[in-house]
């Protein structure tokens, strides 16, 4: 057979392929093509199509041997449709979308052929991914075609070469001499394209040299370039994956002559520098970064991207979507993706404009692992090979299962199909001269401060603790949220640092026990030599910590993702520089997380921690990577017998699960990451019976090498335990199993000590009466701890009785027995309710009551009706209200103002009711609410005392205040009222009365009447608002001015010493006449 003869019968071979298992991921397999013809890019493909003839088709097979194939086939859609999207429907043996026919769902046997079809897809995958692997071989030991000689898709037919097979009957063509001679001629002339392997650094690297693994890194790159492949490098953090992007792009232009256009698409923190590794290392390749407001951007893309003088844009994420009319008009030689988790989510707008650039070749940066979810590891692969990896439900099916999670075989052939796209190396394993870095735990105690905001917050929601309330899961983050920042600094809580006037002294440190100890860690880096990274999730926390630093003197950069661009780049300069002044860097761990190099820092501090561990370590690889000198030490400060602790051991134990489950070959499972209500509330509950026991500060004294001492030991002891834990304890620990319930708490399961979830926690308010069936009646009353549960009947006369009205406790005795009887006549069976944890006991112990009742007696009846008598019937909730608020109003002791307040009630029925609500109030269900209303309603009266006070000695000092007075400003006058103006203020709010709820608009109005502002339009112009303000911070001032004057006087008085009295004596003498005194 000549040679033209095989060439046309392996065309007819691969289109029967192509035709028979197209379905499987959409590949096509072209035996008779070049190697490289399989593995051109979608966009390629999709063009390619169009262009062949009709006659290189042969006829469809009947439809009996297409129902033996695949049932998908491969769409035809651009890279925009393509992605986040599965591939078409099925197909029918017409060729219509077998989704429309009628009888799809009612065919026997239609799920075992879907699933049937699956797995033929699934192998077709792995044959197709052996086939890339084969030819990714080190380019020294093969010589491919380059790609870019030759016309992608299949090979068009020539005009007259068609006409020749058509009018051979058996389309066979038998060469002349000539034609074989000119063949052979034309072999011997061409040059085949040899794919470069670098031994050692490039020379178009300059600057220094590349490290054996970049170079093999460079190597890998160029391998998947030459054979027309995408990849994801995803080396660990710090191993130079920028360098070995870089040394791609520059062998793209100095050894295939392809100087651009490439696009690389980085965080908005790395822009520059990636900028300045260009600069760096390869020179010759002309870069220009797209940034800035509309001007600078318009002007960049007229006067140097449309001239296409350069050869690499690097632009930031939202540059891309605001200029993504601009980008889609070049057509890319390669696209690259820096920290490329950005796209792992298919549908998000920069996901779907990625997918509608023209490229020619696709890469991907990421140190993060892409095991943890498997979704988000095909979003990748979708975006690289679109037609390899096109359906997320094909993809998800084969690998993201339950039994795929124990199936060692099934993932070991999951990493088979993940071998030829991804690279990825560990810092242990390739940088020997980078020490491992070192993690001290620092266990700090709470202030005085945080204790009594940390108890604010637990005793606001003191009913999820114990129970009681709807236990919402937005709730239950928000109470986190809310101790987390308590543990960081009481002063992120509005109202909690002292002012105005506002300072910044010790007060900053001895409030916070984090601050605490860094005040006292610093000084000892800083006499080391070493230089700081400070990370904290929390914007607020930089602001302190930035007036620390001012106040002790500490040279300060900052950077947080409200920074702008320029100054970014400016911070990391001037950090990084030689003999840098600069001795801390405070990030949030956010935005200076990722791909930012502050390797000249050697000392990592985390001021507190994520709950995702893979967020930490990033952080902590800023200084932990290539080109550090020195041991890296990272402080992690953790707030003890606080909800840090559990989150911290949390992390620490999905680190140790994820390296167990991914050293025995087997995937994460997903669903062991997510925090659940039951976990959330073991974590907000741990340590508060601790925090509830005391109210004194628990920061140590001790010194900084004491303190840096038992934080190693207790890392040691951490370390020790997590390695010993097993996988089934980590899963556990992690509260992710279906029978897992709050009761099981550290192991322990409290159900079995039949303790009342009440009692859990003890929180520090006033002592109850035990009464009883007190609270059982009105929950039952009430329904408040089962609100979804139904309603349990009750016997249809019974009396309607209020907490509020103080009935006698035995008659609460009574109506619950009497409840109890008439359920077990009606035969009435307690419920189970799905939302309690421990729902099958519950429903024992109720049933078992009801089980158990008997009627009242005839004597018990008699006392039932007397004790109806005995509470306070006549008041209603209204009444019960209004009580409430005037005691509020006007203090628990003025029983005369709180009786005019109650309508209807006379002073003798208020003044008893009272005595009995004082005496027996902790009956009430909402007590600590009223309790803390009447609370607030005091402070105010005793403030507005103090106020009237400081004010009344202030004048008093004065014979003519609206002329002399005077106001001790010190360093806090400010430039909007004058002296005269305040001066007026005081006085004219002391004559009108401060107490007085009108005192502001009253004042307003005295302002615009009085002669002497009226061409004051500043002052004449404020509102009453802005008046309260005022006054506010001028008696604020007022008692300070008092107090000092008070000190003052003790003082005086102290050193004068105690007065001398004169002794008079007096005599009594007796004479016959009577008595003489005489002195």
């Amino acid at each position: 057979m000549s040679e033209s003869e095989k060439c046309v019968e392996q065309r007819e071979e691969a289109t029967e392929v192509e035709e028979a298992g197209g379905g499987g991921g959409g590949v096509e397999v072209r035996n008779a093509l070049p190697l490289n013809a399989a593995f051109v890019s979608h966009e390629t493909r999709r063009k390619s199509a169009y262009l062949r003839h009709p006659a290189d088709r042969r006829p469809r097979t009947s439809p009996a041997r297409q129902r033996e194939t695949f049932t998908s086939t491969p769409s035809e859609k651009s890279d925009s449709s393509d992605a986040g999207k599965e591939s078409s429907s099925d197909a029918g043996p017409d060729g219509q979308d077998a989704s429309s026919s009628s009888t799809k769902d009612s065919a026997p046997g239609y799920e075992e052929k879907v699933q049937t079809d699956r797995t033929n897809r699934f192998e077709y995958l792995l044959k197709q991914t052996e086939l890339f692997a084969h030819f990714i071989q080190p380019a020294a030991q093969k010589t491919p075609t380059s790609p870019l000689k030759m016309k992608p898709g299949r090979p068009r037919i020539k005009k007259d070469e068609k006409q020749n097979l058509l009018s051979a009957g058996d389309n066979r063509h038998r060469r002349t001499e000539q034609e074989e001679d000119e063949e052979l001629l034309n072999e011997s002339t061409k040059t085949t394209n040899v794919c470069a392997r670098f031994d050692e650094s490039p020379s178009y690297v300059k600057t220094g040299k590349m490290r054996d693994y970049q170079v093999r890194g460079l190597n890998w790159l160029i391998s998947l370039y030459e054979n027309g492949i995408n990849g994801i490098l995803a080396d660990e953090m710090g191993l130079g994956k920028t360098l070995q992007t870089i040394a791609l792009l520059g062998y793209m232009k100095h050894y295939r002559n392809i100087p651009g256009p490439h696009m690389v698409l980085v965080p908005k923190s790395t822009l520059y520098n990636w900028m300045n590794e260009f600069k760096r290392w390869v020179p010759s390749l002309r870069a220009v970064c797209l940034i800035g407001d509309r001007e600078q951007r318009n002007a960049l893309i007229r006067d140097v991207l449309l001239p296409g003088e350069w050869d690499v844009c690097v632009t930031s994420y939202e540059m891309l979507i605001i200029e993504k009319a601009v980008f889609k008009k070049f057509n890319w030689r390669y696209l690259v993706i820096d920290e490329a988790h950005r796209i792992k989510n298919e549908k998000s707008k920069l996901s779907e404009i990625v997918r509608e650039f023209k490229t020619t070749n696709r890469l991907l940066l990421t140190g993060t692992p892409l095991q943890n979810n498997l979704h988000e590891l095909w979003a990748l692969l979708n975006f690289l090979l679109p037609d390899v990896f096109n359906s997320s439900e094909d993809f998800d099916s084969w690998f993201d299962t339950n039994n795929c999670l124990g199936d060692t075989k099934l993932v070991e052939r999951l990493h088979t199909v993940l071998r030829p796209f991804l690279l990825r190396r560990i810092k242990a394993d390739v940088e020997k001269t980078l020490l491992p870095k070192k993690e001290i735990k620092m266990y700090v105690g709470l202030s005085k401060m945080q204790r009594e905001w940390y108890t604010k917050i637990l005793m606001k929601d003191i009913d999820i603790l114990n129970s009681a309330g709807k236990m919402d899961k937005m709730r239950l983050l928000n109470v986190l949220m809310q101790l987390r920042k308590c543990c960081n600094h009481p002063y992120l809580f509005d109202g909690a640092e002292p002012g105005p006037p506002y300072t910044t002294d010790l007060h900053l440190v001895v409030n916070s026990g984090k601050m605490a100890v860094l005040d006292k860690l610093l000084p000892k880096m800083k006499v080391q030599g070493s230089r700081v990274l400070i990370f904290s999730q929390m914007t607020r926390v930089l602001d302190i910590l930035e007036d620390y630093c001012m106040w002790r003197n500490y040279g300060y950069c900052r950077l947080d993702g409200q920074t702008p661009h320029e100054e970014r780049q400016i911070s990391i300069n001037a950090y990084n520089e030689p003999n840098s002044a600069k001795f801390i860097f405070m990030l949030s761990t956010r935005a200076g997380g990722l791909g930012i190099n502050l390797a000249t820092a050697d000392v990592v501090i985390l001021f507190d921690s994520d709950w995702n561990p893979q967020v930490d370590l990033q952080a902590m690889d800023r200084a932990h990577r290539i080109g550090q000198q020195k041991q890296v030490r990272v402080f992690r400060f953790i707030t003890e017998n606080t909800v840090e602790e559990r989150i911290v051991e949390r992390a620490e134990m999905k680190l140790r699960l994820d390296s167990i489950v991914i050293q025995q070959g087997r995937l994460v499972d997903p669903s062991a990451n997510k925090l659940g209500k039951d976990e959330m509330l073991s974590i907000i509950r741990h340590g508060a019976t601790h925090v509830f026991a005391s109210k004194e500060s628990e920061i140590t004294d001790d010194d900084i090498d004491e303190i840096l001492e038992r934080g190693e030991k207790k890392t040691m002891e951490m370390k020790e335990k997590m390695s010993s834990l097993g996988e089934s304890t980590l899963r556990n620990f992690t509260m992710d199993t279906e029978n897992s319930s709050v009761y099981t708490f550290e192991g322990e399961d409290y159900r079995e000590k039949k303790k009342v979830i009440n009692n859990w926690i003890e929180p520090p308010k006033r002592e109850r009466k035990a009464n009883y069936a007190v609270d059982a009646y009105f929950r039952e009353a009430l329904r408040v701890s089962e609100p979804k549960a139904p309603k349990a009947p009750r016997p249809p006369k019974q009396p309607n009785v209020q907490d509020f009205q103080f009935f006698p406790p035995r008659l609460f005795e009574l109506l619950e027995k009497e409840i109890l009887f008439y359920r077990k006549t009606i035969g009435y069976k307690v419920p189970r309710n799905p939302e309690m944890p421990n729902s099958a006991q519950v429903q024992k112990e109720e049933q078992g009551k009801i089980d158990e009742a008997e009627a009242l007696t005839e004597e018990e009846l008699e006392e039932k009706e007397n004790l109806l008598q005995q509470g306070f019937t006549i008041w209603n909730k209204r009444d019960f209200n209004q009580f409430i608020k005037a005691n509020e109003k006007w203090g628990r002791d003025d029983i005369e103002n709180i009786a005019r307040e109650v309508e209807g009630k006379t002073p003798e029925e208020v003044m008893e009711y009272s005595a009995v609500f004082w005496e027996r109030c902790n009956e009430l269900q909402d007590i600590e609410k009223i309790m803390a209303q009447i609370e607030r309603g005091e402070a105010r009266i005793q403030r507005r005392i103090s106020i009237k006070k400081a004010l009344d000695s202030k004048i008093g000092r004065y014979k003519a205040p609206f002329h002399q007075l005077r106001i001790s400003y010190g360093t806090n006058k400010g430039k909007n009222y004058t002296e005269e103006e305040d001066r007026f203020l005081i006085c004219m709010l002391h004559k009108l009365g401060f107490d007085k709820e009108s005192v502001y608009d009253e004042l307003r109005q005295c302002i615009r009447n009085s002669p002497q502002f009226r061409f004051d339009w500043f002052l004449k112009s404020r509102t009453a608002m802005e008046l309260q303000r005022r006054c506010n911070t001028l008696i604020t001032l007022i008692e300070r001015e008092n107090m000092e004057l008070e000190e003052r006087e003790k003082a005086e008085k102290k050193k004068r010493g105690p007065k001398t009295t004169s002794a008079v004596i007096l005599y009594c003498v007796k004479h016959p006449d009577g008595l003489i005194w005489s002195y």
